[in-house]
């Protein structure tokens, strides 16, 4: 059994350039954009996306990667070189049922003239020849002949890649990690193929060939699986168990009659447990303040185990794209006047889902305890009984002065920090302005855009100076990561001026002097974007 030829990788030729479709939205959740653009409004320790990071993100992925059957579908080849016998090799292996036309073939070729499933014609194609092909590759030397060759293919309906050309190609090959029956397929859409070879070559010293021959167990039993157990999610669990414990070892050491045994018994001993009700849990994990490599292993994992996940507006698409794609996704964003689903209901979704044996994942941006409300919800989750389990996340203030070049401790500057929310219950500020107000101490504000003006107002009645230095960091550790500077007298003013859309951290303290020295990331964002640091921090 051969397997389906691996990831074409389709695209949609931009009226003869090398880019995709002039509409980036299109083919993405236009409505989950829209909404998400509409709710980019402050809120606590989380950060959405601004929407031109919005729009790049519904854009990003430029080829669609999937995997086509080719088993005894006709497909041409034009050209006898080396490139052409590449291509071959693939669509022989894949059991489609190949037709090169060249009037010479390279000895590449040897080895593949006697397969059943080959065919030469020593000639240039004719039209008629491509009729009912359902992909062509086209590596010939001939401009003419390539020209021609693709222009009949596509009429004839056939999926069409040319060799080096990717402005005439409907798909890429990728390079391609086999350990049949599971197939990696990586591409860089062009970019670099050369990036794309080296990830190829680090995959293939990573994954053993055992991996081919556990796919081939987990196939073999599939079947008896399914009929054991009647539940998807009881089956997620029993491979999951399988794989990760003596079965998996087994059959990656290449004992294959053992793993066999156990797995033959573990299935009888799980279809004699249906009547078992089944135990879910939950998973409050903190997602990092936006730039998904901060996200941390643990977290990683627990989101790649998740049957369901319940996610807040501010989970950039970076970050929900480590999420597992089979996943469930419930959307329970909330902005600050406007819950979408109030605090008690989404509590008791998590109850209610867990209790039907679901692993739920509550994701959270930054850390879930800190002005995450991730307490309130876990309390629900224990006087209930559920299992859970508590991820903590970078939280928003230290992603953001670590991204902005501020430390918020300092021996010649600050002893402490404070970290406090500029948005109360019920919209109220009610601060211990006593414990603020102390010295060699820096402030950290969650939540303090939409309050600004009352917040340094208020710290200067109090008795700070109005030139404390202050900061705003504005959507924190993403590309679109704005940094405003100046002092309590002033930010204000200079927030309103750069039209800032938060979320944000507010920064108080003579640690904000450091930014001119340690700002580590001035020299990116100069390349990225021709600004220099001193524009950007004296925005």
């Amino acid at each position: 059994m051969h397997p389906p030829l691996s990831g074409f990788y389709h695209y949609q030729p931009n009226n003869g350039s090398d880019q995709c479709s002039d509409h980036p939205v299109a083919g993405s959740d236009q409505s989950s954009f829209q909404r998400r653009l509409r709710d980019n409004e402050d809120s606590g320790d989380q950060c959405p996306i601004s929407p031109a990071m919005l729009l790049h993100e519904a854009m990003a992925m430029r080829t669609l990667p999937i995997f086509v059957e080719m088993r005894e579908r006709p497909a041409a080849v034009v050209g006898g070189g080396v490139v052409a016998a590449r291509r071959v090799e693939y669509l022989v292996r894949c059991g489609a049922r190949v037709t090169v036309f060249a009037r010479e073939l390279s000895d590449e070729f040897f080895a593949l003239r006697g397969l059943p499933n080959f065919r030469h014609v020593a000639r240039d194609p004719e039209p008629e020849d491509l009729r009912g092909c359902a992909i062509c590759f086209i590596a010939a030397e001939d401009e003419r002949l390539t020209l021609a060759a693709r222009d009949a293919a596509k009429k004839a309906g056939a999926l069409v890649n040319v060799a080096d050309r990717p402005r005439l190609c409907d798909f890429i090959m990728p390079s391609i990690v086999d350990r049949s029956p599971l197939v990696i397929a990586i591409s860089t859409g062009g970019a670099s193929p050369l990036l794309g070879r080296m990830l190829k070559a680090r995959l293939e010293s990573q994954i053993p060939a055992a991996y081919g021959r556990l796919a081939h167990l987990m196939s073999r039993f599939r079947q008896r699986v399914a009929e054991a157990m009647p539940s998807p999610t009881m089956r997620l669990r029993f491979w999951e168990k399988a794989l990760e414990g003596p079965i998996g070892e087994a059959a990656l050491m290449g004992n294959e009659a053992a793993a066999s045994a156990r797995l033959t018994s573990e299935i009888e001993r799980a279809g004699a447990d249906l009547s078992r009700p089944a135990l879910g849990e939950v998973y409050l994990v903190g997602a990092g303040p936006g730039d998904p490599d901060l996200v941390t292993f643990r977290a990683l994992r627990l989101m790649q185990k998740a049957d369901v996940v319940l996610y807040d507006r501010l989970a950039g698409e970076g970050v929900m794209n480590l999420v597992r794609r089979e996943a469930e996704r419930i959307y329970v964003g909330k902005r600050p006047d406007n819950h979408e689903l109030p605090q008690e209901e989404i509590s008791a979704l998590l109850v209610k889902l867990a209790s039907a044996g679901k692993r739920v994942l509550r994701l959270k941006g930054g850390d879930p305890f800190m002005f995450g409300r991730g307490g309130e919800e876990i309390e629900t989750l224990a006087e209930q009984g559920i299992p859970f389990q508590v991820c903590p996340g970078v939280t928003a203030a230290t992603g953001a002065a670590a991204y902005a070049g501020i430390p918020l401790t300092h021996r010649d500057h600050a002893q402490a920090c404070v970290f406090v929310t500029g948005h109360g219950k019920d919209g109220k500020i009610d601060l211990d302005w006593t414990a603020l107000l102390q010295p060699r101490q820096t402030v950290a504000i969650y939540m303090g855009l939409r309050n600004l003006e009352a917040l340094t107002r208020e710290f200067v009645a109090r008795g700070a100076s109005a030139d404390l230095p202050a900061a705003i960091v504005d959507n924190a550790t993403r590309r679109g990561q704005r940094v405003v500077v100046g002092t309590l007298g002033t930010l204000a003013a200079k927030a309103r001026a750069a039209e800032l859309s938060g979320p944000s951290i507010v920064i108080v303290g003579t640690v904000v002097t450091l930014r001119d020295k340690l700002d580590w990331r001035a020299p990116v964002r100069q390349a990225e974007s021709g600004v220099s640091a001193a524009a950007d921090s004296k925005e």
